[in-house]
């Protein structure tokens, strides 16, 4: 039979090692952010983007002043432009460039109300998906729900907004003038399917440079919660 003071030193000896046992499972890294966090703070990173730079895109010269999503003419039309300037008629080229993208301002207040609606629909696998997804995953996310959805509110406040402005006038006035330069072949562009696609991209070109902001810059997470959800990502 063991005596008393074995049986005494064992329990002691039980009892430092559960103590260090103890404060050892203390010292390991705490994983404290959720699966709820996860997507709250996701919802609060696209939500800043939306506020901050979606409604920038709204105002006045928002599309126009802005060299990352400014809507110039397609492609096949460049030489409508380069022609105009080409014999001194510039300013009538600025107009017509410039009633482009008022009509993308136009239509960016109807994005707002859909991105909300997208924004709340993420759930944990989702979430969990894009803050380990690359830089724009979760603008990616975003266009995947809203694109279609926003090309169709889009489409007829643009419309609309070239007969506002006069737009048809401006470019029958631009397009008559380019077609009356000798030695080059006559355009008849319909743009509004095209600043349509423009706006969209310039759109979402914007929350993806917010999303990208608060992935690698700190003092862009503006909340505990952003700050301890995306320092996962880090």
């Amino acid at each position: 039979m063991k005596s008393p003071k074995f049986i005494l030193a064992f329990v002691l000896l039980g009892l430092t090692s559960c103590a260090e046992l103890q404060q050892a499972v203390e010292q390991l890294p705490q994983t404290t952010v959720t699966d709820t966090d996860i997507a709250s703070g996701l919802r609060e990173a696209l939500d800043q983007g939306i506020d901050k730079q979606v409604s920038k895109l709204a105002m006045t010269d928002g599309f126009f002043k802005n060299e990352m999503v400014k809507i110039l003419l397609p492609k096949e039309l460049q030489k409508v432009d380069k022609g105009l300037r080409d014999i001194g008629l510039g300013s009538l080229a600025d107009e017509g460039l410039k009633v482009l993208n008022r009509a993308a301002e136009d239509a960016v207040s109807e994005a707002t109300p859909i991105f909300v609606n997208a924004v709340k629909g993420i759930t944990f696998s989702d979430a969990k998906n894009i803050l380990l997804g690359n830089d724009n995953a979760a603008t990616q996310y975003l266009m995947q729900k809203t694109q279609t959805e926003l090309y169709n509110k889009f489409h007829p406040v643009i419309n609309n907004s070239f007969a506002k402005v006069g737009a048809d006038k401006i470019w029958s006035n631009l397009i008559t003038k380019y077609n009356a330069i000798p030695f080059t072949a006559d355009v008849n562009p319909d743009l509004t399917d095209y600043v349509t696609t423009e706006a969209l991209d310039g759109v979402y070109t914007m929350i993806a440079v917010e999303e990208k902001d608060i992935r690698h810059n700190f003092s862009s997470r503006t909340t505990d919660l952003l700050k301890k959800v995306f320092a996962l990502q880090d």
